[in-house]
């Protein structure tokens, strides 16, 4: 009798250290646990859509961009800045500014965002945390940022000198990009992401070849044509231009993790580890269906994976996503050696994308996102009784998986190829399952 393992699509189990997927057999719903790991807090957004702390090991359920949420797995990252919410501390100068904490409430639903205001100079208007940086180094700088009087802020990495900057100026009316204003540094990405309720998340990721030590928060009058002293937005203040701010992070690498709160020290946040679901009773070595909905937080040359494996890795499937800039691949390995491997490039593996991968003897398929993108009609098969587990990564450790998964399917059965179309394109799996009639796992 098939059975079934089913993960997310919007039915969320969780507790700390486990998250469950789900067997049915025989019309009993089983729960399949996975065990999770991280030894420290971190932050998600809840289905009210506000950032909330979660203790250690809790596997973090994340709504920021979908209604049904995603599972949230992350690699280790320390937010460099010792107060991430208390603008008024000493860490921050003030350049003709003022700061009025407590002033709205926060993307965290809290009381404790703050105003930032200008005075009346024809100079710069900025908030600055100093902070000792190395050179030729990715850092990811990223502040939640709501429109006051003014609509525009630019966020910038800066030496010492103030002679190179990194920049970018974010239009917190239209929740859009607005011009780069920069010399002697990299920006190599810029995001803006509404948080609801007016509040944006302000990101850029920069490097410079001297060392730079200055997070800038600078107010601007516009969100392109600025006037700028050292590449820094210059404007006559009358005193009343304000925003509203939350949530400072500096950290090292090529894209802002998830908000991690501070007050007074760095803190860091571990790394996010899923794996173990299932059993040799469950998985079909000689054919079936591995189906993931999942993208991956960074295009950054880092191989991510999902596997259905033995615990060693030498008897695996692997769906990834490859060191290759945007390349999917599935693998399947028998005996230690790569058998056969199929890679498909898509336009951006930070989207999300339906992926299937089939197989049965001498008969491999990949589809991603509707459509047959490779197959193979020869191939060396698993051994008997070896598959006995799913892990969000390479099937022995290893490639975590660090990304965001809408959904997981496993098939015990090779499915046709209207069906393996049919789910990778669905809207929804648990439609397609009721209506098909499969027998999935």
């Amino acid at each position: 009798m098939a059975q079934k393992l089913k993960f997310g699509n919007g039915t969320w189990a969780t507790k700390e250290g486990s998250t469950l997927a789900y067997n049915d057999e025989g019309g009993n719903y089983k729960p399949l646990p996975f065990t999770t790991t991280r030894n420290s807090i971190a932050t998600r957004v809840n289905k009210e859509g506000l950032i909330e702390v979660v203790g250690n090991d809790e596997p973090r359920i994340d709504y920021t961009d979908s209604a049904d949420g995603v599972l949230l797995l992350e690699n280790s990252a320390t937010n460099l800045v010792t107060y991430s919410e208390d603008f008024s501390n000493s860490a921050w100068t003030k350049g003709n500014t003022t700061i009025t904490s407590d002033s709205l409430i926060s993307p965290n639903g809290s009381l404790n965002a703050s105003t930032l205001t200008d005075n009346t100079a024809n100079t710069i208007h900025r908030l600055r945390d100093s902070i000792s940086l190395s050179a030729s180094t990715d850092y990811g700088l990223s502040i939640f940022a709501k429109k006051g009087t003014l609509s525009n802020i630019q966020l910038a990495l800066i030496n010492t000198a103030n002679s190179h900057t990194a920049s970018r100026v974010f239009d917190l009316e239209n929740g859009v990009l607005g011009e780069s204003i920069t010399s002697g540094g990299t920006l190599s990405d810029s995001k803006i992401t509404d948080y609801g309720n007016g509040w944006y998340r302000c990101e850029i990721t920069s490097q410079f070849s001297s060392t730079p030590n200055t997070y800038q928060v600078t107010l601007a009058t516009k969100s392109s044509g600025n006037s700028s002293t050292g590449n820094q937005v210059t404007y006559d203040g009358d005193g009343n231009g304000n925003v509203y701010l939350w949530g400072a992070q500096l950290e090292q690498g090529s894209y802002a993790t998830s908000y991690i709160p501070t007050s007074g020290s760095t803190v860091q946040r571990a790394a996010d580890t899923a794996s173990g679901a299932g059993n040799s009773e469950v998985f079909n070595d000689s054919e079936g269906v591995l189906f993931a909905d999942i993208s991956a937080l960074a295009d950054d040359g880092t191989v991510r994976s999902i596997a259905l494996s033995d615990g060693t890795g030498i008897n695996r499937i692997n769906i990834r996503f490859r060191s290759q800039s945007n390349e999917l691949s599935y693998s399947l390995f028998v005996s230690g050696e790569t058998t056969k491997s199929m890679i498909h490039t898509v336009s951006d593996t930070r989207d999300f994308h339906k992926t299937a991968a089939y197989w049965k003897q001498d008969d491999l398929k990949f589809y991603v996102n509707g459509f047959l993108v490779d197959s193979i009609n020869s191939a060396n098969m698993l051994p008997s009784n070896t598959l006995n587990r799913l892990n969000f990564d390479s099937g022995a450790g290893l490639s975590d998986l660090y990304g965001k998964t809408k959904e997981i399917g496993y098939y015990d059965t090779a499915l046709t190829d209207e069906e393996l179309e049919y789910i990778t394109s669905y809207r929804s799996l648990n439609e397609l399952v009721t209506e098909l009639n499969l027998n999935t796992l």
